[in-house]
Formats: structure tokens, sequence, C-alpha cells
């Protein structure tokens, strides 16, 4: 009995460690990321891939309203899984500290040099009485002098760095599907082909095109893709699905 007390104390206590090291209110932030739907991103040679599953929960439930890429400034973009509310307040916190950048230094902020921000302010969540961490991951993409970089930060505010990555449901099979088919070299476009179907690939009735959120960031800059283009590149790849009536 005295053990399991011990047990939820470690369990409730944000900034305690447990016996072993361990932060569960961490692992129970990672575990919110799991049960939200699915967001990959790609780098490719020319740019980078955001793709991001928008699952409703009613079909009167408009889709656009659904928000899970957003663009964070002119050259970065991020796509989020986990609690949407979680994922808003670090966006808009990614898009002041962008624009702060530009009108102290007169330039655009780093990739890595944003992540690590962002990293930063969820790190604190982890070690402050009161609080709790984040429930969401985010996958943050864009150009830095001229290369893609693909940046995933984890609720225990560490960033990493990927070449094809997944956060949220079904993220073994994605990741999985993206160590086998991932090449170096890629187009952007066929970065928009691995995206999807990595998307796909834990759902076995395929994708509707309504139920996409896809951007690509490339030297122009940040570009929704059109519903129209993500049903031509579905259909192409046979990943196209069927209504759900």
């Amino acid at each position: 009995m005295q053990g399991n007390q011990q047990q939820q104390a470690y369990d409730r206590g944000i900034t305690i460690f447990s016996p072993d090291g361990r932060l569960y209110q961490v692992e129970y932030a990672r575990e919110a990321v799991k049960r939200g739907s699915a967001s990959v991103g790609v780098r490719t040679e020319e740019g980078v891939v955001l793709a991001a599953d928008r699952q409703a929960r009613s079909p009167l439930i408009e889709r656009d309203s659904i928000e899970k890429t957003h663009k964070i400034d002119d050259h970065i973009a991020i796509a989020s899984a986990g609690h949407v509310a979680d994922a808003r307040k670090l966006i808009d916190f990614a898009r002041r500290r962008s624009q702060v950048n530009r009108l102290r230094y007169d330039e655009p902020m780093g990739v890595e040099s944003l992540t690590k921000a962002i990293t930063d302010t969820i790190q604190e969540f982890t070690q402050t009485g009161g609080a709790r961490p984040f429930g969401v991951a985010l996958i943050v993409g864009g150009m830095e002098d001229g290369e893609p970089r693909l940046f995933e930060t984890d609720p225990s505010g560490t960033p990493y760095e990927w070449s094809a990555l997944a956060v949220g449901g079904g993220r073994e099979e994605i990741q999985e599907y993206f160590e086998d088919n991932y090449e170096d070299g890629m187009t952007l476009e066929q970065g928009v082909g691995l995206a999807l179907e990595g998307l796909a690939e834990p759902n076995d009735d395929g994708l509707d095109p309504d139920g996409v959120d896809l951007q690509t960031v490339d030297e122009e800059g940040v570009l929704g893709v059109s519903q129209d283009v993500i049903e031509e590149h579905l259909e192409e790849r046979d990943l196209l699905g069927g209504d759900d009536e």
C-alpha cells in the first residue's frame, strides 16, 4: 500500500523524479501525442513537405476549422499532433518569436534557432510547479540559408533533426515506411508523394483529400497545396479513400 502511495506521489509531481529517473507527467504528455491524428514531415533537396491527417469527430464539423499545419513565417511552417490548444499556444509563440527576430535583426529567424526557442519554452513546463507539460509534438520545417531543415519537438523539450518523420497516432508504422522508402536527393514532388504514402500507411481505407492538410516550404516560401492537387496525388498512387458513408 505504501509503495502505491509513493508511486502516486511521483505520478502527480511534475518536478519530482521517480527513483528510476522518470518524469511521469512527461511520459503522459507523450501518450497524449500518440492519441492525436498523425502528422508527417519529409525533407527533400528542394524543400520540406508537411502533411497531416485532419480527422473529424463528426461529419458536421467543417474540415477547414481543423488546423494541423501552420505558416509561421515566409520560410517556416509547423505541423502538430496532440492537444490542439497546446499546439495553438506554441504556434502563437513561434510566430511572435519569428517576427521579433525580423524586427530586431532585420533578417529571418533560422529554423534551428526557432525550434530551440520553442523547446526551451516546452522544457520550462517540465520543471515548473503548478504547471504541466505541453501535450503536443511539433514538426518544424523550413529553409535556412538555402538549405531545407526539418525538426521535431518532444514534450520533454528536446529537439531532433530528421530527414523524414511522423508524430501522433500510427507513428511506428509510418516511420517504418519512411525508413524503407526515403531516398536522398528526392524532388519536392517526390517528397509530397512519400508524405502522402506514409500518412496512408496506417489507414487501410486510404485517404480522403478533404481530410489531408498539406504544405510545402521551398525557396519561394510556404505554399498550401489545394485539395484538387492532393486528390490527384492520391489517385495517382492508388491511395484515394471512399466516403465514410
